[in-house]
């Protein structure tokens, strides 16, 4: 594909997106799928109740400019389509308890998340080794190991995006610094189908932050979130992981670097702690920052720019590989 044709399916999954919310946000004050302030929640740091529907118009976005510009309807395709289709769903549900006050419980969305890596895996997208640097050989890693580090890598993902949807703009932004940075590096390998799919994310992101901006006329809620860290993970599967070395591993956890470390942080904080490490808390970098003295708009520049370095980090990696 040219240049050309990655800034239509950019063009496009923008489009379709910033269409769609305006009347999707509505209809979500008519049905009350609104997300209320809670004055007893130190994470609910909006004034106003928010409707909770922009993840519709980033599902539909994404996939109406995959499918028009990859046309690539394979396996593969189903399964991210269907995996796509579950985290919507469960997080629909738990999104739908937040508007009445209510937490839904932890153990259902941890089991749809899997399920949807293992779509994933038995349609044939998997970490399946790396090239050993000084033989020039490619290690394939067992079955059993190929299974879990692809699973344990798209669950983790998905769960640290989610965890970093805690302040207006901050998923949205950090998400799209991480799909231009996998869009390059699929660019660099001649990955068309990760780049498509890399592009499209970046078309989506930014169409939602046009409204998420601080201050936020909408959310995408856990449906949206668990989406995007969903399909950022399929995407270094696809690409960056594909035919990896030791090295260059690296390159999609640095790509992804802010809500990677600032959650094995919170994640071993709360092991040490014995609380679940589903327990909503104020304990991610965002919140701590907010404490520290920060406004939003500042937070989110902050962590923004830290992304930006970690994403150039990981290019950098990509050209020592070339």
């Amino acid at each position: 594909m040219n240049i050309i044709l990655y800034l239509l399916a950019f063009l496009l999954s923008f489009s379709i997106v910033y269409l769609l919310i305006p009347p999707l946000g509505r209809l979500a004050f008519r049905i009350d799928f609104v997300d209320k302030p809670r004055q007893d929640v130190e994470r609910k740091i909006h004034r106003e109740p928010i409707p909770l529907t922009a993840s519709y118009a980033i599902f539909i976005g994404f996939f109406i400019t995959y499918l028009v510009f990859a046309r690539d309807f394979t396996m593969e395709t189903l399964a991210i389509f269907i995996g796509g289709v579950l985290l919507l769903t469960i997080g629909t549900v738990d999104d739908w308890y937040k508007t009445k006050g209510k937490d839904f419980p932890a153990l259902p969305k941890m089991i749809v998340q899997v399920a949807a890596a293992v779509l994933v895996y038995l349609a044939g997208n998997a970490f399946t080794g790396f090239y050993n640097p000084f033989s020039g050989d490619y290690i394939v890693l067992p079955v059993i190991l190929q299974f879990l580090l692809t699973i344990f890598w798209i669950f983790g993902v998905t769960t640290v995006i989610n965890f970093s949807d805690g302040m207006d703009g901050l998923a949205g932004a950090l998400t799209a610094i991480s799909a231009v940075t996998l869009f390059i590096v699929a660019l660099a390998k001649g990955q068309s189908t990760s780049a498509v799919m890399a592009i499209a994310l970046v078309g989506v992101t930014l169409a939602y932050l046009r409204y998420n901006k601080p201050p936020a006329k909408i959310f995408m809620g856990d449906a949206g979130a668990t989406f995007l860290g969903f399909i950022l993970a399929v995407i270094a599967l696809d690409g960056a992981f594909k035919q990896a070395t030791v090295l260059s591993i690296f390159i999609p956890i640095l790509a992804m670097g802010v809500p990677i470390f600032d959650n094995i942080f919170v994640v071993f904080k709360r092991f040490i702690q014995g609380k679940s490490i589903y327990q909503a808390d104020a304990t991610q970098v965002h919140y701590r920052l907010l404490r520290a003295g920060l406004n939003q708009k500042q937070v989110v520049i902050v962590l923004c720019l830290v992304s930006v370095c970690l994403s150039l980090s990981s290019i950098i990696l990509l050209l020592i590989q070339t």
